[in-house]
């Protein structure tokens, strides 16, 4: 497979119908139908379905899509690299992570490599752990921000000095907004929203001192202001982390944190044995200068 069949397979893809993606690639309808079917023989499945009026993916061509872009994302990435000026520092820093205030630490540092070299960009992936672990494997982030019970012994790392802290975040208007804090016995009859990213399910089940099948789940989402909507609508309580969510003012939510309280530190990683960017390298080090 070549670079050029995959972005034309992408576009197929993306626009769901041949003629679309003959426009949008400038190239004629024939050729990028011929092109098409050679991939399809070169990898001996079909990866179109081809409907009168649009084309789906079958499976192999799903998986084929979500490499393709991967593939093409590090190809990108690299080149950048190996064309940035030695003489001048410019690129590209990539980091993974899921929601949490303490990204605030790396928003800081970002603000002031930025400041003193303004052609380095930063980009931001949002993501669960395990997401943000397989793009860094891949080379597609230079940085994985990864919440504690994590394993990042595989990577190097550095503790991030601040810490998270798990709560319920709810509507000012129920019952339990009166508490203080939030005690295991509280939610056992209580509709649950579960942040697919939030407590690993040992320390889920640890806290509760119930398993998840016993507990009333009745949602769970990858982004807690999405899920912040459903428990504003009163669907149910939210367990998530404290100050990512404004709960102040006119906000109808409220926070209130575990009991058992219940924290969770955060560590940097990057690959071992690897030469980053020299613009990721001035961003580790300003980081830790912050440390």
């Amino acid at each position: 497979m070549e670079l050029r069949e995959l972005k034309y397979f992408l576009a197929v893809a993306r626009e769901e119908n041949i003629s679309k993606a003959a426009e949008a690639l400038f190239v004629t309808q024939p050729n990028l139908s011929r092109q098409m079917q050679n991939l399809e023989k070169e990898i001996g499945k079909p990866l179109f379905i081809r409907g009168s009026r649009k084309i789906t993916l079958t499976e192999a061509g799903q998986l084929l899509r979500k490499r393709a872009e991967e593939i093409l994302e590090l190809y990108e990435k690299t080149e950048k690299e190996l064309h940035a000026p030695s003489n001048d520092v410019s690129g590209d820093v990539h980091i993974g992570g899921g929601e949490s205030y303490v990204m605030q630490l790396i928003a800081k540092t970002a603000r002031d490599v930025q400041r003193e070299y303004p052609n380095v960009k930063i980009h931001i992936f949002s993501g669960d752990s395990a997401t943000v672990s397989e793009r860094l494997d891949k080379g597609l982030i230079d940085f994985g921000i990864f919440i504690e019970p994590f394993d990042v012994s595989r990577y190097d790392y550095l503790r991030l000095p601040l810490s998270d802290t798990w709560g319920v975040l709810m509507r000012k208007d129920s019952p339990l907004a009166e508490k203080e804090s939030i005690a295991p016995e509280d939610l056992w009859d209580k509709p649950l929203i579960r942040s697919r990213q939030s407590l690993d399910k040992t320390m889920f089940t640890a806290w509760f001192r119930k398993s998840t099948a016993e507990l009333n789940v009745v949602a769970t989402g990858n982004l807690l202001y999405n899920m912040s909507l459903l428990a504003e609508e009163g669907l149910g309580y939210v367990v998530g982390l404290d100050k990512i969510i404004n709960t102040s003012g006119s906000s109808n939510l409220c926070f209130r944190p575990l009991r058992p309280k219940l924290e969770s530190h955060l560590d940097i990683a990057w690959k071992k044995y690897q030469q980053l960017p020299k613009c990721a390298e001035i961003f580790l080090r300003r980081l830790q200068a912050y440390l």
